[in-house]
């Protein structure tokens, strides 16, 4: 995100070294509040709109039943309404995309915008020397420049403190869902 002060190749590091160390290790920050709530599928439901950073470090995959193959890159913003749920068409960004086939041949790529939010749950993780940095699960509404539209679905999950999370992406063009995701590095980052 230019001019919001991040370094993204730092960032970039810190994302890839922050899920390699989570495969194997506990939570980073754990809350401070119950452990009751970590069970479930809403810890932390913002209660003031929010303003937040989205980031796939590198790039991300996620294959279909058949083993057809989509691989995605970007980065962007959205607000995320008040009072938690809901969704909203303030969002920005997009990235590029590419599908193969089962034989890995490529069969189609381009460049993907982001045309709204269908929904954010903000999960309670962070990594202490990044402020602001939160983990969750943002579901966007997305625009392929081949015609087509889907979603695309960002998992940050930062620690194991909660169970369900994963690290990576998930997305679905026209009618193929590229369900199985490959664990690859994101990032959240609340902005204002």
């Amino acid at each position: 995100m230019e001019g919001k002060g991040w370094d993204a190749r730092l960032l970039g590091v810190v994302a890839v070294g922050l899920a390699l160390a989570c495969e194997s290790r506990g939570p980073i920050a754990a809350p401070s509040t119950s452990r009751a709530s970590e069970f479930s599928a809403s810890a932390a439901a913002p209660t003031a709109a929010a303003h937040v950073g989205w980031e796939v470090f590198g790039s991300a995959s996620a294959t279909a039943a058949d083993e057809l193959k989509i691989i995605v890159t970007g980065s962007g913003t959205f607000v995320a309404p008040g009072g938690g749920g809901g969704t909203s068409s303030a969002a920005t960004g997009g990235g590029t995309w590419e599908t193969r086939d089962a034989s890995d041949a490529v069969t189609g790529s381009g460049n993907y915008r982001v045309t709204g939010l269908v929904q954010w749950e903000r999960a309670l993780a962070s990594v202490p020397s990044i402020p602001g940095s939160t983990a969750g699960l943002a579901i966007l509404r997305v625009e392929y420049d081949d015609g087509s539209a889907g979603t695309l679905t960002i998992s940050c999950r930062i620690s194991n403190a909660q169970p369900g999370r994963f690290e990576g992406v998930t997305a679905s063009k026209g009618f193929v869902d590229f369900w199985n995701r490959v664990t690859s590095p994101t990032l959240f980052h609340v902005l204002s």
